[in-house]
């Protein structure tokens, strides 16, 4: 494969975007392209790549759209270029329909501190779709290149991108900004899976009269602080293990419901 449809297929993985990979896998005779050419097709058609164009690409486009809409897993299909499609050439392929298993498993995390930076990583080992959010552009210039991140302030407008069913971590660089990231979700109305902030018990105090300050109630946007796990020390590798394992822990709670 090459960088740029490495690429976008990586892209259509994070955003868990439905998708299909039409490979050529074998030809045999007059065929228009050659073994180990691929498309990329999502629910609108071809995005990338090709397999030959003509009436052979739109039949496989046809069919990996159909795919997605039955949610099939994919499978191996043989046409012959004349009795099946209709062409002068009396061309056979192969063509395997790889329809990749999206993970529905979105993570938010504000911040892109030490902690954040130890537990992107480990989250970068889990079949998640990740999103870290910092308006400091030097830490979210250490975070690994193929980490989906943004680097803009937290705003209602942001908080209304996000995806509902993400587990949202604050890991942001005190409590003040902290707050900014649940007065924002209170004002959306949104109603995230989970929502954890980093600290102590008295921070979590603090934030909840911050809010009540600002007019909420403080069962409007119920979140954890402490976040993770109370297990481990201090150091930002063991906190962002402890946070990891709070987050497998809700999502197969979530996936037993």
């Amino acid at each position: 494969m090459t960088e740029e449809g490495l690429s976008i297929r990586q892209s259509l993985h994070d955003s868990a975007k439905p998708h299909v990979v039409v490979t050529l896998v074998e030809r045999e005779g007059s065929v228009p392209c050659d073994v180990g050419s691929f498309m990329v097709v999502t629910e609108t058609g071809r995005v990338w790549g090709t397999v030959g164009g003509g009436r052979v690409e739109a039949r496989a486009i046809e069919h990996a759209r159909a795919l997605l809409s039955q949610q099939h897993p994919g499978e191996l299909l043989q046409w012959n270029l004349n009795t099946d499609l209709g062409m002068t050439c009396g061309g056979r392929l192969r063509l395997f329909f790889d329809v990749p298993k999206i993970a529905n498993w979105p993570i938010v995390v504000f911040g892109a501190g030490h902690v954040s930076q130890a537990l992107v990583r480990l989250l970068r080992t889990l079949p998640c779709q990740l999103t870290v959010i910092d308006s400091r552009s030097d830490w979210i210039e250490r975070l690994p290149p193929d980490v989906v991140s943004l680097n803009e302030a937290v705003s209602d407008e942001l908080i209304q991108r996000l995806d509902d069913r993400s587990q949202v971590v604050s890991l942001t660089k005190g409590h003040a900004s902290d707050l900014e990231v649940l007065s924002s979700i209170a004002r959306s109305r949104k109603e995230f899976v989970y929502v954890g902030v980093i600290g102590s018990k008295s921070k979590a105090v603090v934030l909840r009269r911050g809010l009540q300050e600002q007019g909420f109630d403080e069962n409007q946007v119920p979140f954890e602080c402490p976040v993770g796990l109370p297990i481990g020390s201090n150091h930002p590798g063991e906190i962002a293990v402890s946070i990891a394992a709070r987050l497998l822990e809700v999502r197969d709670r979530q996936t037993r419901r």
